[in-house]
């Protein structure tokens, strides 16, 4: 690889994952009633690097076999900060947003074709109290925080899938919001919330390139997962005077209150969640967890 920026071949691993991948995402079982509610998940989504990352796209992947193939998907990207709470266009089709910079043309000409998501739009926006006015966001599709995984975890782009935005950083609201998603588990779709669990990118240096963890991703890491394993939602919630390595594990928040919808959607957010991936990339945590 020449660099994270300019590999050798873009979106090579990838490619590589194809073949083998398509017909086991054909041959998925489908999920129906009898299999109860799909967990929520949480995603550290990689940008255009995972699509060379080989062994990420694995784990991605077998994680989304691992479970019954979903009726829909539902995911809060940190990519979209928007209030009034908004959705992304469900028409079939509608184009991706390529919002990152800096990357090889390849990764501006992929496309993630889902089908029609307006009965998954109407259902959600249903769901929602008088005082929180839902807006649907004509033109706008899915944002690298939502394509990126999904192409590494259904690759046959045959679900239908929304984005919502992210209304507000308080934990305590994405967590009501995330309780007010929970029924639709048990109709089949599928609850993500996608970030990456540390996300210093102003702090990365040519050693992180180069592989090196540096002490604020690994102590925020580590303190993360060890409040995640108590189902310690208030320390959690206090990350901003609670956590070590702050401010840069996060100097900015979009990536890690993703969480908070995932542990409202789960049910449950006192209980210890299920880490499926772990490790780092470039320096930051990749943690991603379902409950």
């Amino acid at each position: 690889m020449t660099s994270l920026f300019n590999p050798d071949v873009p979106a090579g691993a990838h490619d590589a994952f194809l073949p083998s991948a398509l017909p086991l995402a054909r041959a998925q079982r489908a999920w129906t009633p009898a299999d109860g509610p799909l967990p929520a998940l949480y995603i550290s989504h990689g940008a255009p690097p995972l699509f060379d990352d080989g062994h990420w796209i694995d784990e991605l992947f077998a994680w989304a076999q691992a479970l019954p193939k979903p009726k829909s998907i539902l995911i809060v990207s940190a990519h979209w900060e928007a209030a009034p709470l908004s959705l992304s266009d469900p028409g079939a089709h509608t184009p991706l947003v390529y919002d990152f910079g800096g990357f090889h043309p390849r990764y501006y000409t992929m496309r993630y074709d889902t089908p029609d998501a307006t009965g998954l739009a109407r259902r959600v926006a249903a769901m929602m109290p008088d005082d929180e006015p839902v807006h649907q966001h004509a033109g706008r599709g899915l944002d690298h925080g939502a394509w990126v995984p999904l192409m590494a975890m259904y690759p046959l782009a045959d679900i239908p899938v929304l984005q919502l935005s992210l209304p507000t950083h308080d934990p305590a609201r994405l967590l009501d919001l995330g309780a007010r998603l929970a029924p639709l588990r048990e109709e089949g779709v599928l609850v993500i919330g996608s970030g990456f669990m540390t996300h210093g990118l102003p702090f990365v240096t040519r050693e992180m390139l180069e592989g090196a963890v540096p002490s604020w991703s690994s102590d925020f890491d580590a303190w993360a997962a060890g409040a995640l394993a108590r189902g310690d939602v208030d320390e959690l919630a206090a990350y901003r005077t609670r956590a070590p390595g702050m401010p840069y594990a996060h100097p900015t928040v979009d990536h890690y209150i993703p969480l908070f919808i995932t542990l409202g959607a789960g049910g449950r957010p006192d209980r210890p969640v299920r880490t499926v991936i772990d490790g780092y990339m470039m320096g930051f945590s990749k943690r991603s967890l379902e409950t």
